[in-house]
């Protein structure tokens, strides 16, 4: 609007206010001349009055680019300026720009970690190792209502949930609840159910299945695989000795057949590198702490990327299949005893022919290790870029515990 005199507004796009402007100023004028001061005062408020309303009514009933459903913009980390968005509720798609020190890039989604996982901390740089981008990752609480996704780590929900956010969910953020523990150690906690929108874990049912590790394709800058060398048969790093485990009666019985170089406190043997000793054994024991459906851990990924055989205990060999190549690895289900086990072992450690088959697998792949929290968060936003659309977890519970 344009300021015409001291006491009157007139809405610069409406041709007939013009006109009426005029005509009530030269009226105006004429009363002035023809009336005392006493009769001017009131017709000039009642005219400003008039113009206040034809300008509010201006303001709300005509559409405008840059009006639309107040929701939050995207922003960098620290910066509280709210930008318009440009996408209607029908959408929930928020396509705003935020400054990083690279310049200025677009972001699709703003990813808050609500609760560091187990207290630990990890750098919130892009997502572009995932092949993900348009992802911005803040720990910053006070985006909260600008935050299109939420992340909350299982392990680290107070059992009352206490410790979840008090405002108001805004309509178009997701509630993703992540966890990499079994269902054996991960405590059920009421009121989960209808609570998140999405899962990730390694379950492969999973909304984002996010494993321990994944094989990839080798490149070009890749190294060729090298077998590191060995002075060892069998080994085990156990750091958690529960009798009551399905893996220390097998260990037992299997040490009777075979030596196996155990490590860890209840063996009195410490370790500073975990890695090195697990390369310099020809089998290591990949034994789980319980035993659920797709739970393969970094014990799997870690001794296959440290070149080592794993001599597995877990979910059934199919499951292990659906991940790895089938002769990558060994199961402990795949022999009748654990006497023959042992003696497979023997047989594979004087025939190396038969023992370096089980590195085919390299010429073609190596190993990737999951970066636990962050790859979460990435992988989660690179999830909702996709699907947009609203879904609620009905069942947490039992679709995680049965």
């Amino acid at each position: 609007m344009r300021r015409l005199g001291t006491n009157s507004l007139i809405p610069l796009h409406i041709d007939d206010s013009r006109s009426n402007s005029y005509l009530s100023r030269q009226f105006l004028k004429d009363m002035a001349s023809a009336s005392s001061h006493d009769l001017l005062r009131p017709l000039v408020l009642g005219s400003f009055i008039v113009m206040c309303v034809l300008g509010t009514f201006w303001m709300y009933y005509t559409p405008t680019a840059n009006r639309s459903y107040p929701c939050p913009g995207v922003l960098r980390e620290g910066n509280q300026t709210q930008r318009a968005p440009n996408q209607t509720p029908k959408t929930h798609d928020q396509h705003d720009r935020f400054q990083t020190e690279d310049g200025v890039k677009e972001a699709d989604i703003i990813v808050l970690i609500w609760m560091w996982p187990f207290g630990f901390t990890f750098d919130l740089n892009s997502c572009a190792f995932f092949s993900i981008k348009g992802c911005l990752l803040t720990a910053n609480r006070s985006l909260y209502n600008k935050a299109n996704v939420v992340m909350f780590h299982h392990r680290d929900i107070a059992s009352d949930l206490s410790d979840m956010p008090k405002e108001p969910r805004p309509w178009f953020q997701k509630w993703v609840w992540y966890n990499m523990e079994s269902p054996t150690y991960t405590q059920r906690i009421p009121g989960l159910d209808h609570l998140f929108n999405v899962t990730a874990s390694y379950r492969l049912s999973s909304d984002v299945y996010v494993p321990y590790g994944s094989l990839v394709e080798v490149s070009s800058d890749d190294k060729s695989f090298e077998l590191p060398k060995k002075d060892k048969l069998v080994c085990w790093v156990v750091s958690h000795w529960n009798p009551n485990h399905k893996r220390v009666p097998i260990f037992n019985e299997l040490n009777k057949h075979v030596k196996i170089d155990a490590f860890g406190r209840h063996f009195g043997k410490y370790i500073e590198d975990k890695a090195q000793i697990v390369s310099s054994c020809k089998f290591y024991l990949a034994y789980e702490n319980s035993i659920h459906q797709d739970y393969i851990t970094e014990k799997l990924y870690e001794t296959l990327h440290s070149g080592s055989v794993p001599v597995v205990l877990g979910p059934p060999r199919q499951n292990y299949e659906a991940v790895v190549p089938k002769d990558s690895f060994i199961h402990v289900d795949d022999f009748p005893s654990l006497k023959e086990l042992a003696d497979w072992l023997i047989f594979l450690d004087k025939n190396e022919t038969q023992y370096l088959k089980y590195f085919s697998w390299r010429k073609n792949y190596k190993v990737h290790l999951m970066d636990f929290g962050k790859e979460h968060a990435c992988r989660a936003c690179g999830y909702l870029q996709q699907n947009k659309g609203y879904r609620i977890v009905q069942n947490l519970n039992t679709w995680f515990w049965g």
